[in-house]
């Protein structure tokens, strides 16, 4: 039961990292963390019942360094969620393309990179979205949610519901990641 991952949140609700539930009750016993949300499950001691967190909040700010993304595929494809930007289907295979070719003066950047499926990227060539009759669903930006990114390289696929809405998964996640 103590090796339950908690979500550990910095004083400014913005996630840091994931730790056990053992770390999680000795920080709100030192005083370093608050509960933010409880778990269902209780442990027992002869003389105390404490009922596990399952998010945590730091009583004082931790300054972050910035951290900057490596422009790689594995990145360009975390941004867009695993889904092809011209048809929106995931595909375990997504390659990347260049919304405007590099041959037509394109850049090999954030901003004109995206996450396609070989239907898409075959079906565009080397021509703009508009010339092959694909249109975006979303335009690519630079991430600008640094702590989203950061943290789902740690996380489960069955993460805890009760964690989405400090991660910024849903409606929010489009925005926190492209910046918007």
């Amino acid at each position: 039961m103590l090796k339950r991952r908690v979500l550990v949140l910095n004083a400014s609700y913005e996630p840091l990292h994931i730790c056990s539930a053992r770390r999680a009750i000795i920080m709100l016993f030192l005083g370093k963390a608050e509960r933010v949300e409880d778990d269902s499950v209780e442990i027992h001691s002869p003389s105390i019942t404490i009922r596990l967190p399952n998010v945590v909040r730091l009583s004082q700010f931790v300054k972050q360094p910035v951290k900057e993304f490596a422009f790689t595929r594995k990145n360009i494809i975390k941004r867009d969620r695993g889904r092809c930007q011209y048809c929106g289907r995931e595909d375990p295979n997504l390659t990347i393309d260049h919304v405007i070719p590099l041959s037509r003066g394109g850049k090999h950047t954030w901003t004109n990179v995206v996450a396609a499926c070989h239907r898409c990227n075959s079906i565009k060539g080397d021509r703009t979205p508009e010339q092959a009759g694909l249109k975006l669903l979303k335009a690519p930006r630079e991430p600008g949610m640094i702590p989203y990114l950061h943290i789902m390289t740690n996380i489960p696929k069955n993460v805890d519901s009760r964690w989405k809405k400090y991660l910024f998964w849903e409606a929010e996640a489009d925005q926190s990641v492209y910046g918007e």
